[in-house]
């Protein structure tokens, strides 16, 4: 009996619509990590890139449990002295909410070059509106 490894040929990218509005910040990465890595499918394998594309709307209304909107930061540094920089949730949420999503999501992916082609196929909008109408969209269940 052999093994199976899907090929190029025998992956299929669907195209999955998740409206984060009053979900959990935490549970919403978690699915949109699983779509992305392809673990929703039966030929997952986990050193071929399987996944889907996922795009996320409403992302400026993604919830934060507990405190975390005041007590949870986001720090970037720069690579300089005293580069490393702190940002409130509260903050990144008013100025780009999509962050918040990608952060977490990036964070649930292998550090890998795989990882890296599947976050290119995530695409994160702070409102209704994005610029995939085209596209067959499936909606996500919650």
């Amino acid at each position: 009996m052999k093994t199976f490894v899907p090929e190029s040929k025998d992956i299929r990218r669907e195209w999955h619509l998740v409206d984060a509005a009053g979900q959990p910040l935490g549970r919403l990465a978690v699915k949109i990590a699983n779509l992305l890595r392809g673990r929703v499918k039966p030929i997952y394998t986990p050193h071929v890139d399987t996944g889907d594309f996922v795009v996320v709307i409403n992302a400026a209304q993604v919830k934060l449990t507990g405190r975390k909107e005041t007590l949870k930061q986001y720090k970037t540094f720069t690579g300089f002295r005293n580069g490393l920089h702190h940002t409130p949730a509260a903050t990144l949420r008013a100025t780009h909410p999509e962050r918040m999503i990608e952060h977490a999501v990036k964070g649930m992916l292998p550090r890998n070059h795989l990882a890296r082609d599947m976050f290119k196929r995530l695409k994160v909008y702070g409102g209704d509106a994005h610029p995939h109408r085209g596209v067959a969209l499936k909606p996500l269940n919650p």
